[in-house]
């Protein structure tokens, strides 16, 4: 089994006997309950790992390990950015669990018109910081070392930008007539996917997304929900750039 992943700060420069505390040491502690000779990997989630040694275990919450080198992951390319409507319930955390599972750098909450949920105020940043807390916790279960960054909620506009600056965007769509499957991809550069939500993409942002350059596409003859789409989407595209060779 793969060594445990927990998240340090000052990482950088780190070398020798480092000291693991806070949360992340009470859980390597309190729950994990590791014990001296295991292995575990440090990471800022920026892409900074050390693999290393623990070497006692202290109190509750202190955790003593003997780092190996700290490297730097590169960041992978082509980068996925995932543009995802915003859904009802707690289907939006799932969304971001699985997709930063799959391997997803970047997850964009998008106020669509037709979402039934709408983030405002306190309310909305409370969800804002859940979906960032999913998207850490999923990368250390998943042992990424380089955790996706959830960006402030945007809107048509801003998801329209964003596709006018992709080398390649698409917008999943039960409508199009071109499938992800077979669309030709960069092997370089940033992909941006568009997931609407339970109630469809308008037509207004559909014309918007393709005004800025976005193909209109799909994944195969079913459709699937809000909270699944991204992540089967982007699984197809790791296979297909090579991320997943």
């Amino acid at each position: 089994m793969t060594a445990p992943v927990f998240v340090a700060d000052g990482l950088a420069g780190a070398r020798g006997e480092f000291v693991l505390d806070g949360p992340e040491g009470r859980h390597a502690v309190s729950v994990k309950r590791l014990q001296p000779g295991e292995r575990v990997v440090l990471t800022d989630g920026t892409g900074r790992r050390a693999e290393g040694e623990v070497t006692a275990a202290e109190g509750k919450d202190r955790l003593v390990v003997r780092l190996d080198e700290v490297t730097e992951e590169p960041a992978p390319s082509p980068r996925i950015t995932v543009v995802q409507a915003l859904p009802k319930g707690d289907r939006g955390e799932l969304a971001v669990e699985t997709m930063t599972e799959v391997g997803v750098d970047a997850i964009v909450p998008w106020a669509a018109s037709r979402c039934i949920t709408q983030w405002r105020g306190e309310r909305g940043l409370k969800a804002l910081g859940k979906w960032r807390a999913t998207a850490r916790e999923a990368g250390k279960q998943s042992r990424r070392v380089r955790f996706p960054e959830v960006a402030d909620a945007a809107t048509a506009k801003q998801v329209a930008a964003l596709v006018a600056g992709a080398d390649f965007a698409a917008v999943l769509h039960e409508s199009g007539h071109d499938p992800l499957a077979t669309a030709d991809l960069p092997a370089t550069g940033e992909i941006v996917l568009i997931v609407g939500p339970e109630g469809g993409v308008s037509p207004e942002e559909l014309a918007l997304f393709a005004e800025a350059g976005a193909r209109i596409c799909v994944l195969g003859r079913t459709v699937l929900r809000t909270s699944t789409a991204g992540t089967a989407a982007a699984a197809l595209l790791m296979g297909r750039t090579g991320r997943w060779s």
